[in-house]
């Protein structure tokens, strides 16, 4: 009896061991990654203008923080990449891209980890940056390369928001508006995220006056 009972004592403590080592580490990263992203909602579409830029910096201060602490995650790189790409819009101007090369690596590195976590988010925000971004000599702006990425998201999640939302906004930038309002549709039409009512209410906004602009400039 002792000879069979000793080692079940020994693997149920072994499991419990790691049960208690993993738990609070996955607990972690949800609450750290949840955390900012409730900031940076609360700063892109509550903040009064003239306060976004020093609160987006602030905030990417604590991005870098819990990128740090949690090493090996995606979840938190991606996130700081979205808050220093918030920041690099608020500032503007050229004094901008060394923070948006920041955030590219930033998505990058969140690729090569996992490029499925939060439904291909880093895909969606990098193709974003490679629109927006001035190409060469300035910048590493990339139609082409916009569009792949772009693409990959939607691939990921194809009925959600975000990945409709900045597609059509591609779409419209880069001179085909016509197409762009199928995504639109879709996105507004997209299922609510659980937890993200003011950032749907934001973007569904968004997409309703890119939706106006993109019929407008398809009917000329």
């Amino acid at each position: 009896m002792n000879s069979v009972s000793r080692p079940s004592r020994r693997a149920v403590l072994a499991a419990a061991l790691v049960l208690a080592a993993t738990a609070p580490r996955a607990a972690t990263v949800g609450d750290a990654v949840l955390d900012l992203q409730r900031e940076w909602e609360v700063t892109r579409y509550q903040a009064p203008p003239p306060e976004r830029e020093k609160r987006f910096e602030s905030l990417a201060a604590k991005a870098r923080q819990v990128s740090e602490s949690l090493p090996g995650r995606a979840e938190p790189l991606v996130w700081e990449g979205i808050i220093l790409s918030s920041w690099a819009g608020e500032k503007g101007g050229l004094g901008a891209l060394p923070l948006v090369k920041q955030a590219k690596a930033l998505y990058e590195q969140a690729i090569r980890i996992d490029g499925n976590a939060l439904e291909g988010s880093a895909y969606n925000s990098l193709g974003v940056l490679y629109y927006k971004v001035p190409g060469w000599p300035v910048g590493f702006g990339d139609e082409d390369k916009a569009r792949e990425l772009l693409q990959k998201a939607l691939a990921i999640n194809p009925q959600g928001i975000d990945p409709n939302f900045f597609f059509a906004e591609y779409l419209v930038e880069t001179r085909h508006p016509d197409q762009a309002v199928a995504y639109l549709e879709r996105a507004l039409q997209a299922p609510a995220r659980p937890g993200r009512p003011l950032a749907d209410q934001g973007r569904r906004e968004e997409a309703r006056a890119l939706l106006e602009k993109a019929k407008a400039s398809a009917a000329r």
